[in-house]
């Protein structure tokens, strides 16, 4: 079967872009896992083209996180990694389906390293086959969306002990989306937005009390000083970036054996993403109890608040979504959670980043019709 991608067909004439190397901005720093992805990505796109097209990656120099999506719709690169959580009026039905992950909670066999390497394929396939409104989102921002990635579940990383309701209750989270801002308010505590690369001073400052973030990432971002108190097991959810979008006008460029390389490429570089994430988590946690740091469990009463908000939130994201334009909101949920089942099981065994570009490719990206230079 091969998955026929909606768009809006543009009439421009056609050119190939013949060798040429593309600007790959990834606004986090050199050291991050999303940065060595994007290495990956490059490495297997000058293989899969023979050298015609490369990729350089720009970490944290060519464009930030909150102006990949502007930047990319610009011209300002030909490819980024794009949170859309940044940008949440202009791509509500993509963060329909972002604010669904802490349903990964109900998967309690899947090994936690794992739960964004299932999340991450499971949302790519269904906004590449189920979801016209999600990639006219992108095309309305001039970007052609190829693929997701995906951090490990977020915990509460603290200049304090943050482990009971009396310890949350007015405690500031940095949140970066809205489903933890809803869980943050559900929780007592007060939800704080800013930039990720606002959040060493803010920690630093006693500004905000927790950052709330995968493990990896608070190496990712140097918070790691600034940490004294990790609590693991809440809220869950994890993070899903647009991994490798790029701009439409370089993407009708391309030819079609180009652009098949560029999903071949988005299957090596989110597996290495993925596992990389998985992998990081106990490094990290490994390096905050040597440098001093505790790391708890949530308090039951607090684990089981987190769940009877996780049930309940899901009930209310059609209607929540509903309201921002999303017709089809409970429709598009209903269809995504058995794609989300299957994914889990797909990569529950998976022993290495390998094994899971394999599954990636063969299971989604190789299935993607690259065929329209108009989408």
């Amino acid at each position: 079967m091969v998955y026929a991608l909606a768009g809006l067909f543009l009439a421009v004439a056609f050119r190939p872009l013949g060798a040429a190397e593309l600007s790959f901005a990834i606004g986090h720093p050199p050291q991050s896992y999303l940065v060595r992805g994007g290495e990956v990505f490059a490495a297997a796109l000058r293989r899969e083209t023979g050298g015609e097209v490369t990729a350089r990656v720009y970490a944290m120099s060519l464009l930030s996180l909150a102006e990949t999506s502007p930047g990319l719709r610009a011209g300002l690169a030909d490819i980024g990694v794009v949170l859309t959580t940044y940008q949440a009026g202009e791509y509500p039905a993509t963060n329909l389906i972002h604010d669904a992950s802490m349903v990964l909670d109900r998967f309690s066999s899947l090994p936690r390293r794992l739960k964004g390497a299932a999340y991450a394929p499971a949302m790519a396939e269904f906004i590449l086959t189920r979801c016209p409104e999600c990639v006219a989102e992108f095309a309305r921002q001039n970007q052609v969306y190829t693929g997701a990635a995906a951090t490990t579940p977020y915990a509460l990383s603290c200049v304090r002990p943050v482990r009971s309701m009396a310890e949350l209750r007015g405690a500031r989270l940095r949140v970066g989306g809205a489903n933890w801002a809803r869980w943050a308010e559900a929780m007592k505590a007060v939800p704080v937005t800013m930039a990720g690369n606002e959040m060493l001073e803010a920690l630093t400052q006693r500004i905000i009390d927790c950052v709330v973030l995968s493990l990896p990432d608070v190496r990712n971002f140097g918070l790691s000083g600034s940490i004294r108190s990790i609590t693991a097991d809440v809220p869950g959810g994890v993070y899903v970036a647009a991994f490798a979008n790029v701009n439409r006008d370089v993407w009708r460029r391309l030819t079609a054996a180009e652009r098949r390389a560029i999903m071949k490429a988005t299957a090596w570089g989110t597996a290495t993403t993925n596992w990389a994430y998985g992998e990081g988590e106990q490094q990290v946690i490994g390096q905050a109890v040597a440098a001093g740091g505790s790391v708890y469990e949530a308090d039951a009463a607090v684990r089981e608040a987190s769940a009877r908000f996780t049930e309940a939130d899901l009930s209310r994201l059609a209607e929540i979504y509903a309201a921002q334009g999303v017709g089809r909101s409970r429709q598009m949920l209903d269809e995504f959670l058995p794609i989300l089942e299957r994914w889990a099981l797909g990569v529950s065994q998976v022993s290495s980043a390998e094994e899971l570009a394999d599954i990636y490719w063969q299971d989604l990206y190789s299935k993607v019709d690259v065929s329209d230079p108009g989408r």
